[in-house]
This record gives C-alpha cells, sequence and structure tokens, in this order.
C-alpha cells in the first residue's frame, strides 16, 4: 500500500526564497504545458507529448531570455509538474468514461493559489541528512520536526506550503504485509450521527467534539477584522492569514481525532461496517455546519484504508437500508420516524430500542457480521400475559383468577 506521511517544515529566510522559485517556475511549465495542449486541441492538431512538451518547455525554454530563470531550479520539479498535468487530463477523461466520479478539466495555476507545492523524486538525490534535516536541491538543507520515525526509505518527498505560510514534507512510503495485526475476535456496526459522531453496535457513544462550533467565535472575530482591512494591504494579508491560521487549527484538531478513533477502532476489532452516507446531500441541508464539522467522509476514508492495511475487513452498506426502521431484536419494519424520536418501542415483540443503538446494530447485520443486539434493549416494554398464565394452581388444576364486578 502506497502511504503518505506529513512533516512539519522551518526553511530559513534564503530557503524560503528557494522554494518560492521553485514553486514559480513548476508552475509557469505546468501552465505553458497546458496553453499548448489547448492550443493543439483548438486547431485540431495531435495532442503534444510529454517528451516533446519537457524538449520544448524546458530543455530549449532555458536557453532562451524569457524562460533563462529555470535553470536555477531542479529539473526535477519541472518535469514533475508535466508529470502532474498529465494526470490532470487522465483524472478528466476517465471521469467522462465513467471510471471515476466526475471533475473538472485542468486549469491554469495562479501565484495567488492558496496552496503551492513541489515533488522531487529519487532523480534529485534528495536525502535525509544525518542530523534529521532534509536536503533538496538547489534549496540546502531544510529544519524538519519529526513526530514519527518513516516505515521505510521513501520514494518520492513533495514540499508544501499551505494557505497559512506553513511548510511541510509529504513522503510516499510504500508498506508491506508486516504490518499486518493479529486477529482479535470484535466485530462492530457503527452509526454515525451529529450529537454523537459514532455510535458502536456494542452499546458505545462517541460524544461529537464540535471543533468547528467551538472555534466559530474567534473565527467569527477575525473574520471581521479581515473586512475591515483594505484590499491589497499589508494588513489584510495579515489579518488573512490569521484566518488561515485559525481554521487550519481546527482542521488539524478535526483530522487528529479522526486518526486516534479510526485507529482504535481498527485495533479493537476484526471487521468494521459503516453505512455509505449520502453527504453531499445532507451538505445542502440546514445541518450543512454541522456535517462539514463532523467530516464523515475523512473518518469513514481513514477507516477503510486503516482496515486494508492492518488486514482488517471493510463492509460498506447501501444508504438506503432501513438501518432506523428495523429492531434489531425481531427484524420487523416499523417504518420511519422523525428525527427528534429516539427512543422507540417495536409493536411487534415490546422491545424499546435506542434509536442509535439500534441502527449500529443493523447495520453490523446487514453486512453479515455476528454481532449481539442485547446492548440495543433499552428495557422490556409491556408484554400482556397469556391467559394460561394468569392463575393459581390448587390440587395440581389450574384456576384462573377473575376480576370481581364492581
Amino acid at each position: 500500500m502506497q502511504l503518505r506521511y506529513s512533516f512539519r517544515l522551518y526553511p530559513n529566510g534564503p530557503q524560503r526564497s528557494a522554494l518560492a522559485r521553485a514553486f514559480g517556475c513548476s508552475r509557469v511549465v505546468y501552465n505553458d504545458a497546458f496553453r499548448a495542449r489547448e492550443t493543439a486541441r483548438a486547431e485540431g492538431a495531435p495532442f503534444p507529448k510529454t517528451g516533446d512538451l519537457s524538449t520544448l518547455l524546458i530543455t530549449e525554454a532555458k536557453k532562451t531570455g524569457e524562460r533563462s530563470w529555470l535553470g536555477e531550479v531542479s529539473a526535477v520539479v519541472l518535469q514533475q509538474s508535466l508529470r502532474d498535468l498529465d494526470a490532470a487530463y487522465r483524472n478528466f477523461f476517465d471521469g467522462l468514461k465513467g471510471k471515476r466520479p466526475r471533475m473538472g478539466g485542468p486549469r491554469l495555476k495562479s501565484r495567488k493559489d492558496n496552496r503551492q507545492a513541489v515533488r522531487f523524486t529519487a532523480n534529485a538525490r534528495w536525502k535525509i541528512t544525518a542530523g534529521g534535516g532534509l536536503s533538496l536541491p538547489k534549496i540546502g538543507e531544510v529544519r524538519v520536526k519529526w513526530s514519527r520515525a518513516l516505515p521505510c526509505v521513501p520514494s518520492t518527498v513533495a514540499v508544501i506550503k499551505d494557505a497559512s505560510g506553513r511548510y511541510f514534507a509529504s513522503f510516499v512510503v510504500y508498506t508491506g504485509e508486516d504490518e499486518t495485526l493479529p486477529g482479535v475476535a470484535g466485530q462492530v456496526g457503527i452509526d454515525l450521527g451529529l450529537t454523537h459522531f459514532a455510535i458502536l453496535s456494542d452499546g458505545t457513544k462517541i460524544d461529537s467534539p464540535r471543533f468547528l462550533r467551538r472555534a466559530e467565535k474567534k473565527l467569527k472575530r477575525e473574520q471581521r477584522r479581515l473586512s475591515r482591512k483594505a484590499k491589497g494591504s499589508n494588513n489584510r494579508t495579515k489579518a488573512r492569514i490569521k484566518v488561515t491560521r485559525a481554521h487550519a487549527r481546527v482542521a488539524d484538531a478535526r483530522r487528529e481525532f479522526h486518526h486516534q478513533l479510526s485507529t482504535k477502532i481498527i485495533r479493537e476489532n476484526q471487521a468494521v461496517a459503516v453505512e455509505d452516507l449520502a453527504v453531499k446531500g445532507l451538505a445542502r441541508t440546514r445541518m450543512a455546519k454541522s456535517v462539514h464539522d463532523a467530516g464523515w467522509s475523512a473518518f469513514l476514508a481513514m477507516l477503510e484504508y486503516k482496515a486494508a492495511r492492518y488486514g482488517r475487513t471493510f463492509h460498506r452498506i447501501g444508504r438506503f437500508e432501513p438501518t432506523s426502521q428495523v429492531c434489531s431484536q425481531c427484524g420487523v419494519k416499523d417504518g420511519p420516524k422523525p428525527l427528534h424520536i429516539r427512543d422507540w418501542e417495536c409493536l411487534a415483540c415490546g422491545a424499546v430500542l435506542d434509536r442509535d443503538i439500534n441502527a449500529a446494530v443493523n447495520v453490523a447485520k446487514a453486512a453479515g457480521l455476528a454481532v449481539s443486539a442485547c446492548r440495543a434493549r433499552v428495557r422490556p416494554g409491556p408484554v400482556p400475559a397469556q391467559r394460561g398464565e394468569a392463575g393459581t394452581r390448587r390440587d395440581g388444576q389450574l384456576t384462573v383468577v377473575g376480576i370481581p364486578s364492581l
């Protein structure tokens, strides 16, 4: 499996300038290749190949006065920008063919984009130094904050600058079968929600942290300050960075919560079942902010790749499965219920069920997992006694106790 490990970079002044040159040169080559291909398409000419574009836009362009500054950065960075354009076109055409979800076509890159990135492959001869720094060609040794050790030697590294001005090194590593965890007996179904982020079929309820809601007051304050700054001024740039950093803290906290919870669930269970949620549809309702704050899609993606990495089984059931309408005790469908009803009584067996736990149990059962539904019962409902049971025995004979008339 191919994974990415990201670590924070702390370049000094000259290194930031060198990285800015690398970002700019990579962007220029990408845009030149995009214009060349769009011009060929408009004229009905054959689609230019990557090798021809590399010779024309990199090798020959360095010899001209207009593009001589392309030689100030590593050639591998420029080559990888052409690979990125190829990937953008390939993904676009695959979406049209139905091989993947549809996405927009490639577009020109701007120096004002919030995210800038360059990629170095093994041909660039980058390395991790003995002192723990990251040595990059024509940039130097950049200080790295290592939060953990890499599982193997990485194949490529991408240097990323986000909207808040932070730098990251993203390493691509390949994992093997040695990371498979020992087998466990646990099997769990998961029902996702807003009041509780996740409800497990064993009765465990995990509260929703609501990172965006908790930081909303500070975000509003910083956004108001940004709106008062004159456009194009340095003060507006500083205020914009404060807003992006506040949003970055929220996103980082949410991602850390997702990683910790998904890792815990994968380690404790051999099989995990979830429901395929229509997040795009829910994001168009009045609950849109809470849905985005929960980050369900990112959490499910983490569960899926970690299950494949550690040798666990991951099931995703259909979104139209009536998990909230079926009694997990007897299997009778009781019909849809409003969201404000959190406990309901099954009319068939009399069990009083917690809505969320019952749905989590049904998710696991729909995926074919052998889970116990005992935790779905909140309390036994009143069941009428049979006439033969409502009596006393005298001399071995059953006598039914009658109700005296008033």
